[in-house]
């Protein structure tokens, strides 16, 4: 059974309502198993390998830019709130959203925390 503290058991509710951890150079990276168990809470996501860094990705399509906009303009609002930023893509129909650490060139927990907070933003 996984302690109070574990994050093996946590459904991406949870994930959504954690706050991001102050991420220093040389904190450790969400790699294998890890990175999987996490994956698996945030539906549409995946880990990409882009310019040597895994990132976390997912594609949200609209039925127009306008659309789309709002979702980047949300992303954003979050993005500030928590002083970690993706990288996002708006096109028509579109919004690409990228989460890694640049701090350690890639995955964090706070990653797949805000890649949760992004969904529940959606």
């Amino acid at each position: 059974m996984a302690s109070p503290d574990s994050t093996q058991d946590t459904p991406v509710c949870d994930l959504a309502d954690q706050a991001c951890e102050a991420c220093k150079v040389g904190a450790p990276l969400v790699e294998g198993d890890e990175a999987q168990r996490l994956l698996a809470e945030l539906p549409g996501w995946e880990v990409v390998t882009l310019d040597g860094v895994e990132q976390l990705k997912k594609e949200y399509t609209f039925k127009n830019f306008r659309l789309a906009l709002e979702l980047t303009n949300k992303i954003g609002a979050l993005a500030e709130e928590y002083k970690h930023h993706p990288g996002i893509l708006t096109e028509w129909g579109k919004v690409t959203v990228t989460w890694w650490t640049h701090k350690i060139g890639g995955l964090h927990k706070n990653d797949f925390i805000m890649a949760a907070k992004t969904d529940s933003v959606t």
